[in-house]
């Protein structure tokens, strides 16, 4: 081989190399591309991280390219990645931790010493919504998919379903109900896949941990297959079942229902412990129980309500320091966010017994077959759900004209126009197995009795002094979300409207997954104004309000509700109403 032919052979060995050290130290946003092509792409697992670049792919690269510029920049190489075989600089890492019920306005150095720091390190969002109704079942299934309550199929923390049992309402999230409700609709039971779901399918790992039942919803392990070495734990269940075996022979059983606290440590520890033994999954999901649990038993602001706050902060930097532990917290983000906010009842309102003096037949259970007109109820706290058996359109007319008048009645929607209400579509709750009506009970600003602001009626299931949620009061629909890590921005406030459902989408685009097409036209939208080298400039936030009256002879009723709005994506702040007599 002449010079020539010896200096072309050199220079296309250092543009190999060049290329090979162009390709081991991307750029920051190649950087999450190459991550989830390690990930996804060539059967490296999620447990013990992987690089292309091995040593021993080194130093075969140094014997075949031997000139100067090659061994320079296949050391560089080696040097830069050639460690992360025993760290995990070569993934990306998404953590949701849920505290169940937290207001933002909880949020405190004092009482968040955790969470606090958390936000001066990253993004605090200030507008942030949950989805209505304001409860858990149906913002988990918001969180993970991305969509509106009436697209998911789940509309409620309870609802009837009479193909599943008609004698009674149901809670959504227990294992027979979603089993049954996945075998009639064919895998459908939640119609559109989770975030878990959507990592497993594109071979990534996942960890969900819940103190509360929530967990099976957010992952349901329909596809077993691609669901490999992932575990849904939830309130002491688990899928596979066999994966809570070794727990409870290290941790003891699941703590019994009223031992909130005790129950989040060790829905935490397994969390951090058995879950993320083999390494820190794509995605993973700690949702605690508190403080929720513990304002129901009390109220926003009373002392064990605030100690079950400093709970939750704890856990939190529990799996802060299980992240540190793993060396996975330079790449991994952090969401903090709660299902829904919280309100304190001012006067417990019971529909049973008011609707069937008023001359209504309304139950919450049916002994017999239901005859045509009556009401099956179903209570969800701040919101009633009401059956009525075969549509019948007068007894439909009849309760809507009787809630307008009533002294409890906030915001009413219907499946069917009516005058003075809104459509079950303004909620987003229009689906499959929608009521006739939903009520949201009226609420008002004043304060409780550990002056908190935020008072509502509500419906039979607890007493006025205690806490609840689930209706449209500010307190209730505004709920928490901080976020930090290496895809979001440093000390930022977040003023945009925000909400539950924009994080599944947000995640995605993190993991650089693309959801399948059933789930492309999600209803939530990417916080790019939250993440790094982005910019909010060109997005514009819209605020309006709708009304709906309706006369009668002794007055009208009067109600309305406020809507945001960021581009295509709708967050509902706020909504009330009143009957107003002549």
């Amino acid at each position: 081989m002449g010079i020539s032919g010896a200096a072309n052979a050199d220079a296309g060995k250092n543009a190999a190399a060049k290329r090979m050290f162009r390709n081991c130290v991307p750029s920051p946003r190649r950087a999450v591309r190459r991550s989830a092509q390690l990930m996804f792409g060539n059967g490296f697992g999620f447990g013990a991280p992987r690089s292309l670049c091995t040593l021993r792919a080194v130093i075969s690269m140094l014997r075949e390219y031997c000139t100067s510029i090659s061994i320079v920049a296949l050391l560089l190489c080696s040097q830069a990645i050639g460690v992360a075989n025993e760290t995990a600089t070569s993934e990306r890492h998404v953590v949701v931790v849920v505290w169940d019920g937290m207001r933002p306005d909880f949020v405190s150095e004092e009482n968040t010493p955790t969470l606090w720091k958390l936000a001066t390190e990253g993004v605090v969002f200030r507008n942030h919504h949950a989805v209505y109704p304001s409860a858990t079942n149906v913002n988990g299934t918001a969180l993970v998919t991305g969509v509106y309550p009436g697209r998911s199929g789940l509309i409620a923390n309870h609802d009837y379903r009479p193909a599943i049992d008609s004698r009674k309402s149901l809670d959504v999230e227990i294992p027979k109900v979603v089993e049954k409700g996945d075998e009639l609709s064919g895998g459908k039971y939640i119609s559109i896949p989770t975030i878990a779901e959507m990592v497993q399918r594109a071979g990534g790992r996942t960890a969900i941990a819940t103190a509360k039942t929530v967990g099976l919803l957010l992952d349901r392990q329909v596809d077993p297959g691609h669901a490999k070495n992932c575990v849904t734990l939830f309130a002491g269940q688990s899928r596979p079942r066999e994966a809570l075996n070794p727990i409870v022979d290290a941790l003891g059983p699941f703590p019994p229902f009223g031992q909130f606290a005790e129950g989040d440590k060790w829905t935490t520890k397994a969390f951090t412990d058995f879950l993320w033994k083999d390494g820190v999954p794509a995605f993973s999901l700690l949702w605690l129980g508190d403080p929720d649990l513990t304002q129901h038993q009390t109220a926003p602001g009373a002392q064990p309500a605030l100690a079950a706050i400093k709970s939750s902060d704890e856990n939190l930097a529990a799996v802060l320091s299980a992240l540190d532990r793993q060396g996975a917290r330079k790449t991994t983000d952090v969401f903090v966010v709660s299902d829904h906010g919280f309100s304190t009842i001012e006067r417990s309102v019971d529909l049973r017994k008011i609707l069937n003096d008023a001359g209504f037949t309304a139950k919450t259970e049916f002994s017999d077959e239901p005859n045509p007109g009556d009401i099956m109820l179903v209570g969800n706290g701040g919101s009633v759900l009401f059956y009525v058996i075969n549509h019948d359109a007068l007894a439909i007319r009849r309760l809507v004209e009787f809630l307008q008048q009533s002294d409890f009645a906030g915001v009413i929607f219907t499946k069917k126009a009516m005058e003075g209400t809104f459509g079950l579509k303004h909620a987003k709750i229009e689906s499959d197995h929608a009521p006739d009506v939903v009520m949201a009970f009226r609420w008002n600003e004043k304060k409780n009795q550990f002056g908190v602001p935020g008072m509502i009626d509500a419906d039979w299931q607890r007493g006025a002094g205690k806490g609840t949620h689930a209706t449209l009061s500010r307190f209730d629909m505004h709920n928490t979300l901080i976020a930090a890590g290496p895809d979001l921005r440093h000390r930022y406030t977040d003023d945009l409207p925000s909400g539950n459902v924009d994080l599944a989408p947000t995640i995605l685009r993190i993991l650089e997954i693309t959801p399948p097409q059933s789930a492309s036209g999600g209803d939530g939208r990417i916080l790019w104004e939250a993440m790094v080298n982005m910019g909010a400039a060109t997005l514009k936030p819209e605020t309006g309000k709708i009304a709906a009256t309706k006369d009668f002879s002794a007055g009208t009723w009067r109600q309305s509700l406020q809507i945001s709005r960021v581009g295509s994506t709708i967050y509902l702040d706020k909504g009330n109403g009143a009957f107003v007599p002549k």
